[in-house]
């Protein structure tokens, strides 16, 4: 059984800096498509950013949807088995719950944007940006 935790939202002033964490449990970290998506109110599932790596670092590829790229980065520290979304300069539209998301199987970071690309969710982080 994979579980993802996420942490690190809040309300911050927009031009703000934030980083969200997701640690990974029950599964192998080594090689691993995650995603970040989000949702505002009233409002889908929003591709924000994915990952895509193989182990021992052959393969590693990022993808960020066309709102938050230069804005938002990802990264990962095998270690503790968990994936970061550092996301800066931050705008009142970027307020939303965001929720990290794990595939069953690997695939290229730019292949997996939709939510039904991936099995395995976690419980959401609120970010709120005031403007």
């Amino acid at each position: 059984q994979v579980q993802l935790v996420e942490s690190g939202g809040g309300l911050v002033q927009a031009g703000s800096s934030l980083r969200l964490s997701c640690a990974a449990s029950g599964r192998t970290f080594s090689s691993a498509t995650m995603a970040w998506f989000r949702q505002a109110p009233g409002k889908e599932h929003e591709f924000v950013a994915s990952s895509s790596w193989s182990a021992g670092n052959t393969y590693y590829d990022t993808y960020f949807a066309d709102s938050v790229k230069g804005r938002f980065t990802i990264s990962r520290d095998n270690a503790k088995k968990t994936v970061y979304l550092q996301m800066n300069t931050l705008k009142p539209e970027d307020t939303a719950v965001y929720y990290c998301a794990a595939r069953g199987s690997w695939l290229r970071a730019n292949l997996a944007l939709r939510p039904n690309d991936y099995d395995y969710w976690g419980q959401g982080t609120q970010v709120t940006v005031s403007s």
